[in-house]
C-alpha cells in the first residue's frame, strides 16, 4: 500500500536544495520520517537559549522568522522550501537565535541523525550545506539591505556578448603590410587585391607608418605625388598603437583625439612591438550596428514600412543584448521607448507624404498605456490615439475623415512593422479615438464626473497619454482640462482608488501565488494584472492627486511622490524597485518565449526568481493600504 503523505512530501522536498541533489530512495527514505507540524501565528519554533533540537525544519506552506530574542530584530525570513536550524545542529549547545511563525504555516521536521547518514555518501548534497550557512536578510524597506531583495537591478555586468563601450573591440587579426621601400603603385595594387583601405608600413615586423585610400585620393591623383615614389614619402608617421585588449570607447575617443580613422594594435601597445592587428572606424560601426543612435539615424533614412521592420527588429536585439548584461531596466525603457517613439515619428511622416493634400489643420498623435508610460520593451498590441485643433462646425467632418483616413495609414504600417493592431481597437483609427480638442475635453469631463466601471478602464488607459508627433499645446489644453475636471469633482480619485485596488497583492492564505483557475492560461500567473498594474495604477492615482503634470512614466512618479512624501520614502522606493524587478521580469518571459511575457508558468521559475517575484508584493501590499486610509476606502468596498 502506497504512502500517499510521503510521496506528497517527496514531491515537495525534489524542488529545493539539498534534497534536489539526492537519489529518489534516499529521498524517499527522509519522506517517509518526516514529521509534519502546523503553527498558528506568533507560535515559536525554538527560542534563544533552548536546547538544540535533533532535527532540523523546511518551510512547506507560510513563513518562518528567525529574531534576535533581546531586541525582537527579524534576522531573516524563511518561505517555502527554505530550511532553517540546521545551522545550530552543526554547531551543537543552545539556540542563539529564535523561530516563529510569523503567519500561519506547515513545516516538515526532518531528523538531523538521518540526513547525516545520506550526506556521508552524497558529496553534492554535502558541498550544498557546507555553503550554505550564509544567512540572507530581505527587506524591502531597509537601505542597507535592499540590495539583497532587489539584487543586481541597477549593475551592469560586463559580458562578452554586451552592446556597451567597454566591450573589447574586435579588430582584424590580418593586417595587410609592405615595406618602407615598396612603391605606391604596388601598395595601390595590393590594397585593391586583397579589398582593403589601408596598408601597414613595417619594419622587422613593427609598424612604422600608414597609408589609407583617402591618401591616395589626396596625394596621388591631385598630382603631389607619383605612383612611383615609395610608400615612405606618403604614410602618415607615427602610427597610434594599443594593446588587443582596447575597448570600444578607448578607440573611439583615439580615432577622435587625433583625428583618424585607424589604429594599429600591437604585442605590448606600443609601437617598438610586433604588429598583430589593425582597427578601422569601419569595425567601430560594426560593432555598433545596433547602437540606439545608429538605429535611430537608419529610422530617418528608412523609405517605407519595411525598412523600419528590419529596424524594429534590430531593436529586439539590442534589448536582449541589455536585458543579458543585466543594464538597468529604467534605461533599457528609455532607450526602446526612444527608438518605438522615432518609428512611430517616421510613419507618421512617411503616412502625411502618402495624402493627397497636407493636414487641414495641427493635430497631435498620442501614444497610450504601456507605450505613453515609456515602459513598453516588448512588441505589444497599438494603443493610440490622435487629437486635432477644434475647426469650424461646417469644416469638422471633412476634417475628421482626413484623419481618420491619416490614421488608418499609420496603424496599417504600424502593424506591419510588428506592432499588432489593438484587440479593443483603442487606435486613432477608431472614430471613437480620433476627436478635436474640444471632444477630447467633453470626453474627459464624461468620464470623470459620470465614473463607471468602463469610463474608469478607460482613464486608466487614455491619462497615461504621450505626444509622439505634433501640436504640443494641444496635449498641454487636454491635461489642464483633466486636472480642472478632478478639481471640481474630487470623489473621482476615489472611484479610480477603488480600481487600484481591485488586484490585491497577489499571494494566497498560504503565500501561494494566485495563478489563472481556468481558461488558455490556467495554472499560469498573470504578472500584468496581479503585480505590474496594480503599481503601475497607484502610481498614477497618487501623482493625481498631487495635481502633478507631466509625470506619466510609473518609476519617475515613484520617485517624486518620495520626493513631495518623505515620510513614504522608503515606500515608494521599494514601489519603484519593484517595479523595475517585474518589468524586467516579464521581458525576460517575453523573449524567452517569443510573446509579451504577461503568463508565466511557474513551475519553470527557481526558487530564487520565485522569491524575488513574492519581494515585489509587500511594496504592493503597503501602496495599496495606504491608498485605502488615505481615500477612506473601506467604506466604499
Amino acid at each position: 500500500m502506497k504512502n500517499t503523505i510521503a510521496e506528497r512530501i517527496f514531491d515537495f522536498l525534489k524542488n529545493f536544495p539539498p534534497f534536489h541533489v539526492l537519489s529518489e530512495e534516499e529521498l524517499y527514505t527522509i519522506s517517509r520520517n518526516v514529521k509534519v507540524i502546523y503553527l498558528q501565528k506568533d507560535q515559536h519554533v525554538f527560542k534563544t537559549k533552548e536546547k538544540i533540537h535533533d532535527h532540523f525544519y523546511v518551510v512547506k506552506d507560510g513563513a518562518v522568522g528567525i529574531f534576535r530574542e533581546e531586541d525582537q530584530t527579524l534576522v531573516d525570513e524563511c518561505d517555502e522550501g527554505d530550511l532553517f536550524g540546521l545551522r545550530a545542529l552543526i554547531r551543537k549547545g543552545h539556540y542563539i537565535l529564535s523561530a516563529k511563525a510569523i503567519e500561519e504555516s506547515i513545516l516538515y521536521s526532518i531528523s538531523s541523525e538521518l540526513l547525516e547518514k545520506i550526506i556521508n555518501t552524497n558529496a553534492r548534497a554535502n558541498k550544498y550545506l557546507l555553503a550554505s550557512f550564509v544567512t540572507n536578510i530581505r527587506n524591502p524597506y531597509s537601505n542597507e539591505n535592499k540590495d539583497s531583495l532587489f539584487a543586481q537591478v541597477e549593475s551592469l555586468q560586463k559580458r562578452e556578448s554586451n552592446f556597451t563601450e567597454v566591450q573589447s573591440a574586435q579588430y582584424s587579426k590580418n593586417p595587410i603590410t609592405c615595406l618602407p621601400n615598396t612603391t605606391i603603385k604596388l601598395a595601390a595594387k595590393i590594397m585593391s587585391s586583397e579589398r582593403v583601405g589601408s596598408i601597414i608600413i613595417t619594419e622587422n615586423e613593427k609598424p612604422l607608418g600608414i597609408i589609407t585610400d583617402k591618401d591616395l585620393r589626396t596625394k596621388i591623383a591631385t598630382g603631389q605625388f607619383s605612383i612611383g615614389d615609395t610608400v615612405k614619402k606618403i604614410m602618415s608617421s607615427p602610427v597610434i598603437t594599443y594593446p588587443r585588449n582596447i575597448t570600444v570607447a578607448e578607440a573611439q575617443i583615439a580615432m577622435l583625439q587625433h583625428k583618424i580613422s585607424h589604429l594599429c594594435i600591437t604585442k605590448d601597445g606600443t609601437s617598438n612591438s610586433k604588429l598583430i592587428g589593425i582597427l578601422s572606424e569601419h569595425d567601430i560601426l560594426v560593432i555598433h550596428g545596433n547602437n540606439p543612435s545608429v538605429l535611430i539615424k537608419e529610422i530617418k533614412r528608412a523609405k517605407n514600412s519595411k525598412d523600419l521592420k528590419y529596424i524594429r527588429t534590430k531593436a529586439q536585439q539590442l534589448l536582449k543584448g541589455y536585458i543579458e548584461q543585466n543594464i538597468p531596466v529604467f534605461f533599457i525603457s528609455k532607450i526602446i521607448s526612444s527608438i518605438n517613439s522615432s518609428i512611430t515619428q517616421k510613419v507618421i511622416t512617411l503616412s502625411i507624404n502618402e495624402m493627397t493634400t497636407p493636414p487641414p489643420t495641427s493635430f497631435g498623435w498620442l501614444s497610450l498605456g504601456s507605450q505613453g508610460r515609456k515602459e513598453q520593451l516588448l512588441l505589444t498590441d497599438q494603443d493610440n490615439a490622435l487629437v486635432f485643433e477644434d475647426v469650424p462646425k461646417e469644416a469638422h467632418v471633412q476634417t475628421k475623415n482626413y484623419f481618420l483616413s491619416l490614421s488608418d495609414k499609420i496603424t496599417q504600417k504600424l502593424n506591419t512593422i510588428g506592432f499588432e493592431y489593438c484587440p479593443a481597437k483603442m487606435m486613432a483609427s477608431n472614430p471613437k479615438w480620433c476627436l478635436s480638442l474640444k471632444e477630447w475635453k467633453q470626453q474627459f469631463n464624461d468620464w470623470i464626473t459620470k465614473p463607471d466601471q468602463d469610463k474608469i478602464m478607460l482613464c486608466t488607459i487614455f491619462f497615461d497619454y504621450d505626444l509622439e508627433y505634433g501640436n504640443k499645446s494641444l496635449i498641454n489644453d487636454m491635461s489642464n482640462s483633466i486636472f480642472d475636471a478632478i478639481d471640481s469633482y474630487e470623489i473621482f480619485l476615489n472611484f479610480l482608488g477603488l480600481n487600484a485596488l481591485k488586484n490585491p497583492p497577489p499571494l494566497s492564505f498560504f503565500r501561494q501565488f494566485l495563478v489563472e483557475h481556468s481558461g488558455e492560461h490556467k495554472d499560469q500567473f498573470d504578472i500584468k494584472a496581479r503585480a505590474i498594474m496594480p503599481l503601475v495604477d497607484a502610481a498614477r492615482l497618487l501623482v493625481l492627486s498631487h495635481n502633478l503634470k507631466d509625470y506619466n512614466n510609473t518609476v519617475l512618479r515613484y520617485e517624486k511622490l518620495a520626493e513631495i512624501e518623505p515620510q513614504n520614502k522608503d515606500l515608494f522606493l521599494s514601489c519603484s524597485n519593484a517595479f523595475k524587478i517585474l518589468l524586467r521580469f516579464r521581458t525576460l518571459q517575453g523573449m524567452l518565449h517569443n510573446n509579451s511575457g504577461r503568463f508565466i508558468e511557474l513551475k519553470s521559475l527557481s526558487k530564487a526568481d520565485r522569491l524575488k517575484l513574492k519581494g515585489c508584493f509587500k511594496p504592493i501590499k503597503d501602496v495599496q493600504e495606504l491608498i485605502r486610509v488615505r481615500f477612506n476606502l473601506s467604506q466604499m468596498l
